[in-house]
């Protein structure tokens, strides 16, 4: 009978001590580097992770848990400030760009998150509240205050047919598209406040 060592080398190292497969390393090491650290809720790591995710959790204005709606529209606010005033009537060809980029966006990221929807993709709120800015008829604080608080409680309340457009579009057309509604709302009410203090006055 052979000793219990030789028996041991015969056999061979125990199954995990075996070398992984070509690629296998690379490939959990992608995956991991991809997956959020719970589904559906975007880390850091997720953010920096792929292109589409730094662009879709709006350079990273939508990370946090807690409304991430509305902090992807204070930064749509503060950055809109700031590059209109280089741009000017330029800033059509950034929104313009950054709608086309954020379905695609929207689309990969909500793949990976699991969740077609996510509250933290903010790119849509980012690229509505744009386009809420850029058309307020005069640009100043109190317009663009009212205008915040207008887009948000559409967004948020999602009256029709934003919410129908929610439900059946689960894909990066549908979570840019029923925002779009919600800026379309904001501009038509402030637009008629606007004209009935004119006429009041």
């Amino acid at each position: 009978m052979p000793p219990a060592s030789a028996a041991t080398d015969a056999e061979g190292p125990p199954p995990h001590d075996a070398a992984p497969g070509p690629g296998t390393g690379a490939g959990v090491s992608r995956l991991t580097a991809a997956a959020p650290v719970q589904p559906g809720i975007p880390s850091l790591r997720f953010l920096v992770s792929h292109p589409a995710h730094f662009l879709a959790l709006g350079f990273g204005s939508g990370l946090p848990r807690i409304a991430p709606g509305t902090w992807g529209t204070l930064f749509a606010w503060a950055s809109f400030i700031v590059v209109a005033r280089y741009l000017g009537d330029r800033i059509w060809l950034l929104i313009a760009a950054a709608l086309v980029l954020g379905i695609w966006a929207a689309q990969v990221t909500g793949r990976h998150l699991s969740d077609a929807d996510s509250g933290h993709i903010v790119i849509d709120e980012i690229v509505a509240f744009w386009i809420v800015l850029a058309m307020l008829p005069a640009p100043g604080v109190g317009q663009q205050l009212w205008a915040f608080m207008l887009f948000r409680l559409f967004d948020i309340t999602k009256p029709p047919p934003i919410r129908g457009l929610d439900a059946h579009l689960k894909n990066g057309v549908g979570v840019m598209l029923d925002d779009l509604v919600a800026a379309f709302y904001a501009l038509l009410v402030l637009a008629l406040a606007l004209r009935i203090i004119e006429v009041v006055s």
